[in-house]
This record gives structure tokens, sequence and C-alpha cells, in this order.
């Protein structure tokens, strides 16, 4: 009796041994993901830093940009005004060219086979040569002012996603044609990672959708960005009892 009393005694220390380590072993893991947390997190908050500076960064762009897009406006200006001046003077030696026809018309007419015209004829090719150059440097003229105009258009549009891109930055919405999906889901911490960041239009603090077979089923609040990649806290009571996030769902961006 007492020997069958022991071995259950040992059974039942070995059971208790077994659990105790399984325990001591899970106890580990949890310590060590939660140091990797509290790492990523860090991470994140220094990112989050990094950003912060770029965006204050972003009206001293603006500006620059803006001061080109005016030095290529007041080029452009000149430009026209140039081309305005030789468009003038080509039509001058033109109303010239025709006048001067009109007496040699004239003077064909009264001396018939009698007078000499080398005279008049020299003076007609040097009014010719000096409409030519006239014509060769408004020609050029408008080349260049062509390719201003097409930098000023390039500038404006530039000018116009700096200006985009700012407002989004200021008012915390990411870019309309956002088109991302989640790369990691820490369900423990609340959080997502996705695989696309500022450079894809993820801006800080932005709120965004996770769609599934064209429904909404949750929603982010963009805590941290990158360049090529960004994290978001998952918005409370935003999913259903019944949804649980799966790496590759489809984000994009909601009206904040």
């Amino acid at each position: 009796m007492s020997k069958a009393f022991g071995i259950i005694t040992a059974i039942v220390l070995a059971i208790s041994a077994f659990f105790a380590m399984k325990n001591k072993a899970a106890y580990e893991r949890e310590i060590t993901t939660t140091q990797e947390r509290k790492a990523e997190l860090a991470k994140s908050q220094a990112r989050l830093k990094a950003d912060e500076k770029k965006l204050a960064a972003l009206p001293v762009e603006r500006e620059g940009v803006d001061g080109e897009a005016d030095k290529l406006s007041a080029a452009e200006a000149a430009e026209q005004k140039n081309n305005a001046s030789l468009k003038a003077k080509v039509e001058a030696k033109t109303a010239t060219i025709a006048a001067n026809k009109q007496k040699l018309d004239d003077i064909r007419e009264k001396t018939a086979k009698t007078g000499d015209l080398k005279e008049l004829a020299s003076k007609m090719r040097a009014t010719n040569s000096e409409l030519e150059e006239l014509s060769q440097a408004t020609t050029a003229s408008e080349a260049k002012l062509a390719n201003l105009t097409a930098q000023n258009t390039a500038t404006d549009a530039q000018v116009a996603a700096a200006k985009g891109k700012f407002d989004n930055f200021a008012k915390g919405i990411s870019l309309p044609n956002l088109k991302t999906r989640i790369r990691s889901i820490y369900p423990n911490w609340g959080f997502v990672t996705l695989a696309s960041g500022n450079s894809a239009g993820v801006v800080p603090n932005s709120t965004l959708n996770v769609v599934r077979d064209g429904e909404v089923v949750a929603k982010l609040l963009v805590t941290a960005v990158e360049s090529n990649s960004s994290s978001a806290s998952i918005v409370p009571d935003s999913m259903g009892s019944n949804v649980a996030l799966a790496v590759g769902d489809f984000v994009s961006p909601a009206a904040n």
C-alpha cells in the first residue's frame, strides 16, 4: 500500500515538475516578447520625432518652390515682352519691303527697258537680309518662350503637389491615392505595421480603413511613419467582436 502511494506521489511530482518547467518557459518567452515590443515602441517614437522634424521643414521647402516659381514667371514675362518687340520689328520690316516693292514696280513702269535697277535691287537684298535675321531671332525667342512656359507649368505642378502634401500633413490626412496592406499584427499591444510609409502618402495621426471584401472591418490611427513602412494603433470599438485582422488586409485612407 505504502509502495503504491509512493509511486502515485512520484508521478504527481513528475507531472507538477513538467508543468512548472513549461510555465517557466512560457513566462520567459513572454518576458522576451515584452522586451522586444518595448524596443520596437522606442524605435517608433524616435521615428515619430524624426518625421515631426521633416514636417516642420516643409514650409521652408515650400517657400523655396514659391520663390523659384516667381523667378520663372518674371523670366517668362520678360521673354514675352522681348518677343512682342521682335514681332513689331518684323512687321515694320515687312511693311518696308512691301513699300519698296511698290516703288520698284512704279520705277519699272516709268523706265520700261531704259532704267537701271541695280541700286534698288541691292537695297532690296539688304532689306531681305535684315528681315531674315529678324525672323530667325523671333523663332529663337519663341522657342525659348515655349521652354520657359513648359518649365513654369512643371513648377506650378510641383507647387500644387507640395501644397497638397503640406495641407495633408497639416490636417493629418493620408493621401487619397494611398493603397497599402497590413504587414504584421501585434494584438496584445493593439497595433499593426503597414507595408507603406510617407513615400506612398501615409501621414502621421491620420485615420485609415481596413477593407475586406469591399467593407470596412476596422479603423487604424497612424502613430509613426518611415519612408517605406509605418505603424498604426487599432481604433477601439471600430472592429466587430467576430472580426480578426489578418496580414495582407487592404488599407486605404478614411475621412477624419
